[in-house]
């Protein structure tokens, strides 16, 4: 017979979560009252964040520029019970970021936690790349979630109010690859603005972090996963064995986004398989 509370896996009773262990994790992990708006979250890496604080309760506000797209991803989230709008707006324009957070003020209540995650990749040796490209990528990557980390800090501070910042960053911003040197550049960026940002505002109540992704299958990697030497390279570096899925990423998120992180800033969380780990 197993020890009580153990159970083996064929066992077809579940096992039952006492009330006093329920009330634990919603107070400490859920997110129930929270508005969560996404960066560039109709689909990859963004949306599955979005899905997952979702389900962890919180009322998402989904964001691309393509308003068909962004509007499709809240639909489906919304299809599974889930509280999600849509709001389309252009991350890297100061003018529109304002008028963002005043429409979600409106429909959906203050932003109380932000997910930096629009982000661009430019593929080519750095001797080759113009400065258009390294400008765009720099723009996208670093500037956008300058601008709207301060505007969501700016609207907590002058109301007196807590706040969660997440920004998606990567492995990029701790390891360096060939070709990808624009977006290491405005990782890296995003790195020390984490660090610069929790400097500054944790004091307030503002709690500032970044997640760095391993290789993880979205459709900006679809490609490269398609490539068998790529592939085979990813999986052989990976202590894991394998790719990431955006999944992978939802509980580093969600606890970042949560009361368990209160005393927790200006880290950069590492959710790689272990990556980082081996040489």
């Amino acid at each position: 017979m197993n020890a009580p509370g153990v159970y083996d896996s064929g066992d077809p009773v579940p096992l039952a979560v006492p009330p006093a262990v329920a009330d634990f994790l919603a107070a400490s992990f859920g997110l129930i009252g929270q508005v969560a708006l996404v960066t560039g979250s109709s689909g990859g890496i963004g949306y599955g964040l979005a899905r997952g604080l979702a389900r962890a309760g919180a009322r998402v506000v989904v964001n691309g520029r393509d308003a068909s797209r962004a509007e499709a991803a809240a639909a489906t989230l919304r299809g599974e019970g889930l509280d999600a709008r849509a709001e389309v707006f252009d991350v890297t324009v100061e003018s529109e970021v304002r008028a963002a957070f005043d429409r979600i003020e409106s429909s959906a209540g203050p932003v109380s936690v932000l997910v930096n995650n629009a982000g661009i990749q430019h593929r080519q040796p750095l001797l080759e790349v113009e400065l258009a490209d390294w400008e765009r990528v720099v723009q996208t990557n670093l500037t956008a979630s300058f601008l709207v980390a301060r505007e969501a800090a700016r609207r907590w501070t002058a109301r007196g109010l807590p706040g969660k910042v997440i920004t998606v960053s990567s492995l990029a911003s701790l390891v360096a690859r060939v070709d990808v040197g624009p977006y290491a550049a405005a990782k890296g960026g995003v790195k020390m603005m984490t660090q610069a940002m929790a400097a500054e505002w944790s004091g307030r109540g503002i709690q500032v972090n970044a997640l760095a992704p391993g290789h993880i299958l979205t459709e900006m990697t679809r490609a490269k996963s398609e490539d068998p030497e790529f592939d085979s390279w990813v999986r052989g570096r990976t202590p894991a064995g394998r790719w990431g899925v955006p999944d992978d990423l939802v509980g580093a998120a969600v606890f970042l986004a949560s009361v368990a992180s209160d005393y927790v800033s200006g880290t950069t969380l590492v959710v790689d398989g272990g990556t980082t780990a081996v040489l």
